[in-house]
């Protein structure tokens, strides 16, 4: 028996007509839109303002029809409309970010994945307590500023790109740091970085079995960094700032890569602690997810964060990866969203799907 998260009346419309993929115009929209239209869903693309022109350039990811609004934050006027459509959300992390967790959590529109997993990442504090639970192997955490011993790096809560990601060699460069909001505090860990894009479905009875369901690597990157990176990290940054220039983290692009083939069995296990936990402590989740890690010298894959959506890096994989090819050809983080969808609404078990 699989999990159920929405409720009858959420998931009623979409039995009888076809699901319109909706999401937000920004992060992995083209592939979303993308991998719908390519499984024969409908599209719909919500913008701020007059939708952007760039759609015109991709006419394969280009959405059906736009929703133009003043503010993100006024999606929710829209809901009994979009119910009407059969629209299915898709969460990202810009969008997420500027509409805001709990508006996104309020919205009363039949969302793909459990909502309830925004509580957990968007909460460092939650998600660390999550990845504990679970058994992950994760750097040290601090509990203030005082109690620092080498280098760390300070993240704040939710989904910024990097933005405001603060590192400090040790605790004397710690006087500097002004924060912002809510953050927390972790051992920097020398290694390599590796974003494991997984996704977990509950109707799969194949594969990479975890509780009710199956898991599926699909992808693999490492991203690019404004203006400090790899490692110059530790020792570049007091350059940088005696020419006046703030070490960031935003990321600007994204790299493909491949593990190596022998730490595979690690990841895929600590893929699936996460899916097996978040059953006992939520009900679940669904979908895409991306586990973020580092590798150090002796093998050792140690998770610093995971994000429990579609991530940016999928959109180096619209046509297939070094991993996704091995499921299915040709098969994107996007396209394999609309499938679970499809197979939902096929075998009526859209309730597990749906939030």
């Amino acid at each position: 028996m699989g999990i159920e998260l929405a409720s009858a009346a959420r998931v009623a419309p979409l039995e009888k007509a076809v699901p319109v993929v909706t999401t937000y115009c920004s992060h992995s929209s083209l592939q979303i839109f993308h991998g719908a239209r390519a499984e024969g869903l409908g599209t719909l693309g919500i913008a701020v303002g007059k939708p952007p022109r760039y759609y015109e350039a991709f006419p394969l990811a280009r959405p059906d029809r736009f929703l133009s609004l003043g503010a993100l934050a006024d999606l929710g006027e829209h809901a009994a409309d979009l119910r009407r459509e059969g629209a299915v959300v898709v969460p990202t992390g810009s969008f997420v970010e500027y509409m805001g967790p709990e508006r996104f959590d309020a919205l009363d529109v039949p969302i793909f994945g459990n909502r309830k997993v925004m509580a957990w990442e968007s909460d460092r504090e939650k998600e660390r307590e999550w990845l504990e639970r679970a058994g992950v192997p994760m750097p040290r955490k601090y509990a203030d500023l005082s109690a620092v011993d080498g280098p760390v790096i300070i993240k704040y809560y939710g989904a910024k790109g990097g933005k405001g990601f603060y590192l400090a060699k040790k605790r004397e460069e710690l006087d500097q740091f002004q924060p912002t909001g809510p953050y927390v505090i972790q051992e920097y860990v020398v290694g390599t970085r590796y974003y494991v894009h997984m996704f977990y479905s509950p109707l799969s009875q194949d594969g990479y079995r975890v509780r009710h369901g199956s898991i599926e690597l699909l992808g693999m990157d490492r991203r690019d960094e404004a203006n400090i990176d790899e490692l110059y990290k530790l020792g570049a940054q007091e350059g940088l700032r005696r020419a006046g220039i703030r070490p960031t983290f935003v990321v600007t692009g994204n790299v493909p890569v491949v593990l190596r083939e022998s730490l595979l069995p690690q990841v895929l296990d600590i893929g699936a602690r996460i899916v097996d936990t978040s059953v006992d402590l939520f009900g679940g989740m669904v979908g895409p997810f991306c586990v973020e890690g580092i590798v150090t010298e002796d093998l050792s894959f140690k998770v610093f964060e995971i994000s429990t959506r579609i991530v940016a890096g999928t959109n180096l994989f619209v046509s297939g990866s070094s991993y996704s090819d091995y499921v299915a050809p040709q098969l994107s983080t996007g396209r394999r969203i609309a499938l679970e969808i499809q197979r939902a609404r096929s075998e009526g078990r859209l309730r597990e799907v749906l939030s």
